[in-house]
């Protein structure tokens, strides 16, 4: 019988911790197989998950002693997460683990598109030497606007002022001020800090409210030549009007790490659009990030069941 299940990767170190108590079932190709981890679920008292698993319908209803979903990292919007608590199922997200790194990505996106100095490379091993051709911009000085102020936001934050950046934040309704003038950061309202920052990075919980937040109006309001930054979730940037933008010139640049359909099909409208920069879902995972993630979750899937 298995104890917990997990459909997705693990770190190494945690995932051997984990087996010395429990009944551990791993596979991390399950997410793409729904119908299989409903066959395995009948038993299972917790379950593990990135965010490729879709847990929600059959799947979650296939389970029928679970206690607890460990969520190795911080969105939930691939559980269905009010079924699960009907269930009385808790659902453990591995809050904060990740924020450092996906902060780190923030601040790389806001160096590649200012700079640019990826041009240059082709250039130079062509053997051309485009030096004034290639005069960018400095990081220091830009206004960078933060779209939620949640624990990743904050450490966007930090890093972007020691940069020499001025960070403004719109935070979640109803939420103090303070919050943000505590870390330096100015509250504004989201007219002002799309018609104002250089670069826009969107920090918020993918929701019905926040479905293609960045829309076609939103984007034109944006300051000419603004640069767009994604590594919230999918679906908060209406993708075509991005791609529209871009194409026209409007936006200097865009960094997509997360997508409305993911993976990204062959055929997709984002293929071949201009300063435009794409990455697989991978601004919270890196080495040190997956341990604390794997850890925090292991803790949360031990908390729950105890011992067995």
């Amino acid at each position: 019988m298995t104890d917990v299940l997990i459909t997705e990767f693990l770190d190494e170190d945690a995932l051997a911790a984990l087996r010395a108590d429990y009944a551990v079932h791993y596979d991390p190709g399950l997410c793409e197989r729904p119908a299989d981890i409903a066959a395995l679920a009948p038993g299972v008292p917790a379950l593990v998950v990135r965010n490729r698993t879709q847990v929600r319908g059959p799947v979650l209803a296939a389970f029928d002693r679970l206690k607890v979903i460990g969520r190795l990292g911080v969105g939930l919007d691939n559980i269905d997460v009010p079924a699960a608590e009907a269930m009385g199922i808790e659902v453990c997200p591995a809050t904060g683990a990740n924020a450092a790194s996906v902060a780190e990505y923030v601040i790389a996106a806001c160096l590649i598109t200012l700079r640019n100095i990826w041009q240059a490379n082709e250039a130079v091993l062509a053997g051309k030497w485009p030096r004034n051709q290639l005069m960018f911009n400095e990081v220091q000085g830009k206004r960078l606007g933060l779209i939620g102020f949640g624990s990743i936001g904050r450490e966007v934050a930090r890093r972007a002022k020691a940069l020499g950046m001025e960070v403004v934040a719109v935070d979640r309704p109803g939420a103090d001020p303070a919050r943000l003038t505590a870390a330096g950061v100015t509250p504004v309202d989201r007219a002002t800090l799309l018609a104002s920052s250089d670069v826009i990075s969107i920090h918020a919980p993918s929701t019905p409210e926040t479905y293609h937040l960045i829309d076609a109006a939103a984007i034109a309001a944006m300051k000419p030549g603004a640069i767009l930054i994604n590594s919230a979730r999918g679906g908060m940037v209406d993708e075509a009007a991005l791609a529209a933008a871009l194409h026209s010139g409007h936006l200097g640049a865009a960094v997509l790490d997360v997508f409305e359909d993911e993976p990204l099909k062959a055929g997709s409208g984002l293929i071949g659009v201009p300063n435009l920069f794409l990455t697989p879902h991978v601004s919270g995972v890196t080495v040190e990030a997956n341990a604390r993630v794997s850890a925090v979750t292991v803790a949360n899937v031990r908390r729950v069941l105890g011992k067995l």
